[in-house]
């Protein structure tokens, strides 16, 4: 016959409680980490909108909106910081905590290029009515798709969502090397149209290092996932 330690099961009770707080912290961070990739999708969305018709009032509630963005991140920073100095999580937990903490950097960095494209919609609507490069809608709608996956891919930690994301970057640099060689050639045949075409290269600029941001978080969820750090934006 064994002898028992009187304290073992008071001790898996305080584990077991113990798990469960920290459970319920790092659920929390995650949602608000969704909603803040839910207000960047949805500010992406309308400025990308704003830039097509040339809609100065849409324009303004994407650039007045971005403090609810801002106000989030710093929700999520503080929350991922209580829960680490309370719960002093240790491997997995404490990587997923911390790429959360990143991606709502990186999330906060996209609202502000969605703001960015918002002022570029403004500043067009004072020039002569011509077309957008239709490069430009495509990169936006190729950017929403990926935030959106990889904010799941975030959530789930899917190592392999993760890669997927990161592998649709090509695209979206293909798509920015086409508006800038498109670009050049609108400059060359009509100099009248040269800040056009400037705004629509800064418009994809913008998207596409929104659309390395995207990767960043999904660089992040396979360190999570797998331990291992690895560059998927080369």
């Amino acid at each position: 016959m064994t002898d028992t330690d009187p304290m073992e099961p008071r001790l898996r009770r305080e584990h077991g409680n113990l798990r469960s707080v920290f459970d319920e912290a790092m659920s929390m961070v995650k949602d608000d980490v969704l909603r803040l990739g839910a207000l960047v999708e949805s500010a992406l969305e309308r400025a990308g909108r704003a830039l097509q018709e040339r809609d100065i009032e849409l324009a303004d509630q994407v650039r007045w909106d971005d403090a609810h963005v801002n106000e989030l991140q710093r929700r999520v920073n503080q929350e991922v910081t209580t829960a680490m100095a309370l719960q002093q999580p240790m491997a997995r937990d404490l990587r997923e905590l911390l790429a959360l903490y990143h991606a709502a950097a990186e999330l906060e960095r996209m609202g502000d290029y969605a703001v960015n494209i918002a002022k570029l919609a403004q500043q067009l609507s004072d020039e002569p009515e011509a077309p957008l490069l239709p490069q430009i809608p495509q990169m936006e709608r190729l950017c929403r798709e990926q935030l959106h996956d990889a904010m799941r891919a975030l959530v789930d930690v899917s190592e392999e969502a993760a890669r997927a994301v990161c592998a649709r970057d090509d695209e979206l640099d293909a798509l920015y090397n086409s508006v800038y060689e498109a670009s050049m050639d609108l400059m060359a045949a009509h100099p009248d149209r040269v800040r056009q075409a400037t705004h629509m290269l800064f418009a994809a600029h913008h998207l596409e290092r929104l659309g390395d941001r995207v990767t960043n978080i999904g660089e992040d969820v396979v360190y999570v996932a797998t331990g291992q750090v690895e560059d998927l934006n080369a």
